[in-house]
């Protein structure tokens, strides 16, 4: 593990300094209470910022609704052009966006760094995609008359996101919607606010005009909930845990919705694969932003004939990993992102272990680190289909490694499950694990790829009756979620 360096607000670049909410174009600072950001990697406060009241949510929501008729008139390659110019603009401001990702979310800065190099990408992806929103012409049983449809913007979006990915995953909210003529209220996960301040600053000053986008910083139950459940918001998107997402479901009722929750993803890895990609791709979406990834490895279920010198394959990749200080330049992996994500990994682990798991690498907390939030790259051989870690989503830099018979229990075991987020089949014979693939219910099964494997033009969302959400984000899927389908039938007069 390498040494840590001292950080402290006095480090962070000018464009998150004096954090506020950002409300119909103005940095508003007005609240009385506020709440703190820490350095996960060593624990030390980088700013406090406004704790946001409910008011002040509904102030940022009367704010969208002024700005969004006028926007859904401008023509839409204005607006297209729009996302082009905030592209341009979070590339102008990479390095010092990647900087305060890295030290408030604690990914290593190389990942930061492809974080929002990628939010750049998103806005000039839906630049173009949406200039393709077209309507059709239908045949109708009505003598004179002709039927079109056409796509209308929501209104306002409640969009609301979490602390793991705090620049791409609210890119792929906001990009579609500014490109499709929706405003937006958006609220940020609360350790990871500070970056999304100095998005917003970059957004503003790349030229976002007044009440597109606003701001609200502060606790989810209060101005979450409020952005959810006030009639002044007409659509909702949120990525986040399962147990979130359900309470949003309730509250929102009657709204279109975006839900990307939780999964557990299963690699199923079938006797003649090739073990060294398996291993790979286990290691790489289990310890790639220690293990907080909605689709990563969640477990690994691999043929009795391969499962050891699998699990010991990713153990050698686990030993390998870095970890530290998340600015170091050698650094593959760094701390967990709070406290909670924390504990719930340890639980899962030590009752893993009690309950007969075998440790192969890590297994345990890095006490000798200076946030008391770094864990060990982790692999358990021996795990059983009924333990608590192969059941659940823990969330950390953690492979279950899990010794199955044929493919009809791989497969058994692989279905058995509430979530249905990403899986992902090993094998050598393509037609077999097209075949498997078909009998999953997942939105996204890669064959002879991570679970986490996924591009921002792609559809990614849970599969239907599990927890994993509803909708899809990605591509024209979002576009195509932002905008409302309306049929309009015209007559058509006959000439002569």
């Amino acid at each position: 593990m390498n040494e840590q360096a001292k950080i402290t607000a006095a480090d962070l670049p000018a464009l998150a300094r004096n954090p506020a909410n950002f409300i119909a174009g103005a940095w508003d600072n007005a609240e009385s209470e506020t709440f703190p950001v820490v350095n996960p990697a060593t624990g030390e406060t980088l700013a406090h910022l406004p704790k946001s009241s409910r008011e002040t949510a509904r102030r940022a929501i009367a704010a969208a609704n002024a700005a969004q008729p006028a926007w859904a008139k401008v023509p839409l390659w204005n607006r297209a052009a729009l996302c082009v110019k905030l592209a341009d603009a979070i590339d102008a401001n990479l390095e010092d966006l990647a900087r305060i990702l890295s030290m408030e979310q604690g990914k290593p800065l190389a990942q930061s760094m492809g974080e929002v190099g990628k939010a750049a990408d998103g806005f000039r992806m839906n630049a173009e995609l949406v200039k393709y929103m077209t309507g059709e012409t239908i045949p109708g049983e009505t003598p004179g008359r002709q039927v079109i449809t056409r796509r209308f913007p929501r209104g306002v979006y409640a969009v609301i996101t979490p602390w793991n990915f705090p620049v791409n995953i609210p890119t792929e909210y906001l990009a579609p919607a500014i490109a499709t003529g929706n405003t937006v209220v958006w609220v940020p996960a609360p350790t990871t606010s500070l970056v999304a301040v100095a998005f917003m600053r970059v957004l503003a000053e790349g030229g976002l005009p007044e009440g597109l986008i606003n701001l609200v910083l502060g606790e989810g139950a209060t101005v979450g909930d409020e952005i959810v459940v006030n009639p002044g918001t007409q659509a909702i998107g949120f990525t986040g845990s399962a147990a979130t997402g359900k309470r949003i479901a309730e509250r929102g009722a009657g709204k279109p919705m975006m839900l990307e929750l939780g999964g557990n993803g299963p690699m199923i890895v079938r006797a003649d694969a090739d073990l060294d990609k398996a291993a790979e791709a286990a290691a790489g979406g289990a310890f790639g932003n220690a293990g907080q990834i909605c689709a990563a490895t969640g477990r690994v279920l691999a043929h009795e004939d391969v499962a050891t010198p699998l699990a010991e394959k990713i153990a050698e990749l686990a030993k390998a990993q870095v970890v530290g200080d998340p600015m170091h330049q050698g650094t593959t992996m760094g701390p967990l992102n709070n406290a909670a994500v924390a504990a719930k990994v340890a639980e899962h682990v030590s009752e893993a272990i009690a309950d007969g798991a075998r440790v192969l690498a890590g297994g345990s907390a890095l006490p000798d680190a200076g946030s008391g939030l770094f864990y060990a790259p982790t692999v358990l051989d021996g795990v059983t289909p009924e333990m608590r870690i192969a059941r659940e989503e823990t969330f950390g830099p953690v492979v279950p490694v899990i010794a199955l018979g044929d493919d009809a229990e791989l497969m058994r075991v692989a279905k058995d499950t509430e979530y249905g987020l990403s899986m992902s089949i090993f094998s050598k014979d393509l037609e077999t694990a097209m075949a498997m693939s078909g009998e999953l219910s997942a939105g996204i099964v890669n064959i002879n790829e991570g679970t986490t494997y996924w591009e921002i033009h792609m559809p990614f969302g849970g599969g239907s009756g599990t927890k994993s959400g509803i909708g899809r984000i990605g591509g024209k899927h979002t576009l195509e979620a932002m905008t409302e389908i309306r049929m309009v039938s015209v007559p058509i007069p006959h000439f002569g």
